[in-house]
C-alpha cells in the first residue's frame, strides 16, 4: 500500500529520490521490496520546496504510473530543492484512481504523505466526517482515507494550544490517532489502521510509523541522517559534509542499507530546522 520517501538536508536534485537510486521511488513503483505485493503503479506525486520563492511547495501529481510518466523524467534532473517528497500510490480496495486521491497533499505550507490504510474507512468515513470543522471538510476533494487523516490532523493542529511547532504536530498526531482507534473500537472493525505518515513545512518535518494494536506488523519505514550520495545508480548514506547533515526517510532504503534504521514500530521521528532527530513512542 504505497511507498514513499521525504529529503531534508542541502539541496539535491529531485532525481536523486526518484529516478537515480537503485532502489528509486520509481524502481519501488514497479518492484517494491518490502511489500508482498511489489506494484505501486496507481498514480504518483512529488512536492518540492522553493521558500525564495513562496512559502506553499511546488506538486506534481499523475494518475501514471511513475515509470512511464515522460514529464516526471525529464522534471526530476533538473529540480533542486532543500526539501523534497515522493509518493507512489497502490490504491485501497474501492477507492478511485483519480489524480486528486494522489500524495502528496497540501494544506498552505504542509505537504502530506501516507502508506498505509485507516482499518474499516468505509463504514468509518461518516462518523469521521462529523468530527472535522468546517474548514476542514471543506478542504477534502478526494475520496481517500489519507485526505480524511490530514483533515483531522489539521483540525488537531488549530485547536492544540502547545507553542513548540514540532510538539504541537506530536500532540495533533497523537489525538488524530487516538480519535480513529476510538472509532474502529466503536464500530467494532477488527481491520486494523496502518498510518506510516508524513508531514512538513518545508524546514522541519513529523513522521510516525503506526500499526493498530495487535499481532499485524507495521509496514516499513526507515530513516537515515548524513549526506545523500548517488553515483553510478548506486545510493549511500556518507558522513555529513560541512553543509550540515540531510535527513531521508523512507518506506525502504534507497540502496546501500549502511547507516539507515527501522523506524520502531508505534514511534515518532521528529526532525526540527536544523535536522536533529528524535524518535519518540507514540
Amino acid at each position: 500500500m504505497c511507498r514513499f520517501a521525504m529529503y531534508l538536508g542541502p539541496p539535491i536534485k529531485l532525481s536523486a529520490l526518484v529516478t537515480e537510486p537503485s532502489n528509486s521511488i520509481i524502481h519501488q513503483s514497479y518492484d517494491a521490496q518490502e511489500r508482498e505485493e511489489p506494484l505501486n503503479g496507481d498514480g504518483f506525486g512529488v512536492a518540492w520546496y522553493v521558500p525564495e520563492l513562496r512559502d506553499e511547495p511546488a506538486v506534481f501529481k499523475s494518475i501514471s504510473p511513475a515509470w512511464n510518466n515522460a514529464n516526471l523524467l525529464n522534471l526530476a534532473p533538473v529540480t533542486r530543492s532543500h526539501c523534497l517528497l515522493a509518493h507512489v500510490r497502490a490504491a485501497s480496495p474501492g477507492l478511485a484512481v483519480a489524480q486528486v486521491n494522489c500524495h502528496p497533499f497540501v494544506r498552505e505550507r504542509f505537504a502530506f504523505m501516507h502508506n498505509g490504510s485507516v482499518g474499516g474507512f468505509a463504514r468509518l468515513r461518516r462518523r469521521l466526517r462529523e468530527r472535522l470543522s468546517d474548514l476542514a471538510y471543506d478542504a477534502i476533494a478526494g475520496s481517500t482515507d489519507s485526505e480524511h487523516v490530514l483533515a483531522l490532523l489539521s483540525d488537531r493542529w488549530l485547536e492544540a494550544l502547545e507553542p513548540d511547532p514540532l510538539e504541537r504536530a506530536a500532540l495533533a498526531l497523537r489525538e488524530t490517532i487516538e480519535l480513529l482507534e476510538h472509532l474502529r473500537a466503536e464500530l467494532d472493525i477488527e481491520e486494523p489502521s496502518y498510518l506510516n505518515l508524513a508531514i512538513t513545512d518545508g524546514a522541519a518535518a513529523m513522521v510516525c510509523r503506526y500499526v493498530s494494536p495487535g499481532p499485524d506488523p507495521a509496514h516499513s519505514l526507515y530513516y537515515a541522517r548524513g549526506a545523500l550520495v548517488v553515483e553510478d545508480g548506486k545510493s549511500r548514506i556518507d558522513a555529513p559534509k560541512s553543509d550540515g547533515p540531510a535527513v531521508v526517510v523512507a518506506s525502504e532504503p534507497l540502496g546501500d542499507r549502511s547507516r539507515w534504521e527501522a523506524v520502531p514500530r508505534n514511534h515518532l521521528v521528529l526532525i526540527d530546522d536544523q535536522r536533529r532527530v528524535n524518535l519518540r513512542e507514540i
